[in-house]
């Protein structure tokens, strides 16, 4: 709650530019949730200093951003990346060969749960970049996909809970379990869909 009530008054203060710079940041490993810096800009547009549709643009915008950035800085720099101080204090050598070997198995997959996976989307989506499985069109996509399933939803709870932060939270927590649930039935049709078109091909 306090953490909210702060970036509510950075974000009233300084506006889209601060929300922007802010989930830029995060994608970098900043230890600020950006589900919450997400609540914190609907917030605002809930009450009436932004515009809650903008604010969404911003919020995608600066999410998707961020992921390239790191992903870039992975490709550019490949295991070279993991000297960058900023960088090294996160990702270790120890979680750099972890996060490749789920790469190497489940690739795409990996790439697009790493949005809803706090602690470990950093560190994937920098991975990411320095292995040649997935090119930056394809990572961009699935980010994309990932991050519309997920931005609006924290967006709008803040727009709508804007004037009542202790129900505003019990909808961040629902939230949190709806847009799971949601990646869950999105995978089940998708998982459906593959053993389907499995079945069909070897029937032909």
């Amino acid at each position: 709650m306090e953490f909210l009530n702060l970036l509510v008054n950075i974000f009233s203060e300084y506006g889209y530019i601060a929300v922007f710079l802010v989930l830029i940041l995060c994608g970098f490993g900043l230890p600020v949730p950006e589900d919450i810096s997400l609540v914190s800009g609907g917030v605002i547009a809930g009450l009436g200093k932004a515009d809650p549709h903008f604010m969404f643009l911003v919020g995608m915008a600066g999410v998707l951003i961020g992921d390239a950035s790191v992903f870039l800085i992975g490709r550019v720099y490949g295991v070279r990346a993991l000297q960058i101080p900023m960088i090294s204090r996160i990702v270790t050598p120890e979680r750099f060969a972890k996060v490749q070997e789920k790469i190497s198995k489940y690739g795409n997959w990996v790439t697009f749960m790493a949005r809803f996976m706090p602690g470990l989307r950093m560190p994937i989506y920098l991975t990411a970049g320095t292995t040649d499985r997935i090119s930056f069109y394809r990572f961009a996509t699935l980010d994309f996909f990932a991050a519309i399933i997920s931005v609006p939803v924290w967006v709008y709870l803040g727009y709508f809970g804007a004037h009542n932060f202790d129900i505003l939270m019990s909808w961040v927590h629902q939230g949190q379990l709806t847009v799971l649930t949601l990646i869950g039935t999105i995978l089940l049709i998708l998982i459906a869909a593959y053993f389907i078109r499995k079945n069909r091909s070897k029937i032909d």
